[in-house]
Parts: structure tokens; sequence; C-alpha cells
């Protein structure tokens, strides 16, 4: 979870939790809770674009991510994909930032802010991965971004399960750790880019839980959800969780940009 943006410059009732929440990228609270900004999970997110890129034929030019933490992904991608690719990170927290530089180079630099001051069409493909259940106000800022790229990929926690709702703390270490203010399933999180105008062109569960198994949970579940995704993927998600959501999407319905070539799937 490559994640720090914050929704600063959007109205908010008052200094309350999900402000606060909001305040922990740039103050460095979340650096303090976790001080790798997940690095250990780039590559595996790196595969995951890749993969659906490939599904398309998608060879973009110019990648930017939003709220890119310390910048691996982009340099696990820059590994990945075509020499000539221009790659560009943004991020709120000066913390994160200062770790990213060390990463940059000529065809890759990471910038200090929420990238929504960039103009229209200026990329290829916009990564959001894994930030928009952080924000407060994230109705605001997935419209602000809905015109940055020709496309727009999303990684999403689906961190609404059975499991989930039925044990205690399984919501709330993820708000008190991970500072997530919202929670999604498929359809609600589909339901959401739809109603903001976005057109979703693709999207697929990634096994997060399955592939990066961090505690004994996840690997008393791995079984169960590998038989259960087997036979019935939507059913297994929503009874055992687990997965997250990789979704491709258009923010105007067409690909304008001729340098991203898609010729189907």
């Amino acid at each position: 979870m490559n994640t720090s943006i914050r929704a600063h410059g959007y109205p908010s009732d008052g200094q309350g939790e999900a402000q606060q929440a909001e305040d922990v990228y740039a103050s460095g609270e979340y650096l303090a809770k976790n001080p790798d900004w997940h690095v250990e999970e780039s590559p595996w997110k790196a595969q995951q674009i890749v993969r659906m890129l490939a599904r398309h034929h998608l060879k973009p030019k110019r990648i930017c991510e939003i709220g890119c933490g310390v910048g691996e992904v982009l340099v696990q991608l820059q590994a990945l994909l075509q020499p000539n690719t221009v790659f560009e990170g943004f991020d709120v927290s000066p913390q994160a930032i200062q770790k990213s530089r060390a990463r940059s180079n000529a065809k890759l630099r990471f910038t200090l802010g929420d990238g929504l001051d960039q103009p229209a069409l200026g990329f290829d493909l916009v990564l959001v991965l894994d930030v928009f259940e952080h924000l407060e106000d994230y109705f605001s800022f997935l419209r602000n971004i809905k015109d940055k790229g020709e496309l727009t990929m999303f990684h999403i926690p689906l961190d609404l399960s059975v499991q989930t709702i039925f044990r205690k703390y399984g919501l709330l270490k993820r708000r008190d750790l991970y500072y997530h203010l919202h929670y999604f399933t498929k359809d609600t999180a589909l339901r959401t880019l739809e109603e903001l105008g976005y057109t979703v062109v693709d999207y697929t569960f990634t096994p997060r839980n399955l592939d990066r198994p961090v505690n004994w949970m996840h690997r008393l579940l791995k079984l169960p959800r590998q038989i259960g995704f087997t036979l019935n993927q939507e059913f297994t998600v929503r009874l055992l969780g687990g997965y997250s959501l990789m979704v491709l999407a258009s923010g105007d319905g067409s690909v304008r940009n001729k340098e991203v070539s898609r010729t189907g799937r």
C-alpha cells in the first residue's frame, strides 16, 4: 500500500477523526507506524499492474502515480516496461518524498504534492494504488484526478467481507494501523467510480493475502480462499476476503492519446 495522499484543499466540517487521519501522512505519523512504507509489497503490486496492461495491449509512455509513497512501485515498473517510458510520482508526505528521491533517475522523478495541479491528459496512465480509502472526501479527489490521464488504474482493498465484519477488530485494525476510513466491496467500489463519471474498462481481483500472507490468519485462510476462489470467485471474496480489486478506467470513456496502444483484450 504505497499511499499518503492528503485531501488538503477540500472542504471539511471540522478537525474530527477523519481529518486527523488524513493529517498523519504529512506529519510523519504514518511513517512512524509503517517505517518501511510497504516497500516489500511493491514488486507484487507492479506485477499486477503489468498484467492488466498486458491484457489490453497497453504501452503507456507517460505514467504518473498519485500517492506514490517512497516510490518503489514506479522503480519496479521502470524495470518491467519499455525503457523510454517516463514516470512521475506525487506524494504529500515530505518524509516519503525524501526517501523516494534516492530512487529517482533521468526518466523517474518524484514531487512533493498531490498532483492535482497537473494538466488535463498530461499522462497516458495515472496510478492510484490503495489511496482513496484513506481520504475523508474521496469523491472530490476522484473527480479532480479524472482528467489527468487517458486511463486510470486503481488498486482498491476490499476490506468488507463476512469474516472481517464477524471479527470485532477485523476492520478496526485497518483503521488504527493503516488509517482506512472507508471500506469497500467490489460492487460499491465499481459503483463509486461509475457514479463519478468513470467508464470501467476492466477489473480483476488481486490475491494480496494469498500471495503475501503476513500473519497466522492469512496462512490459516490461504487454502480455503484458494479452493473457494477456484469454485466461485465473487462469493469467496465476499465471504473470506483477502483480495483487492484492480480496476482500469477511463475518465471520459475514450482513449485519445495515440501513444497509448490499445488493440484489444
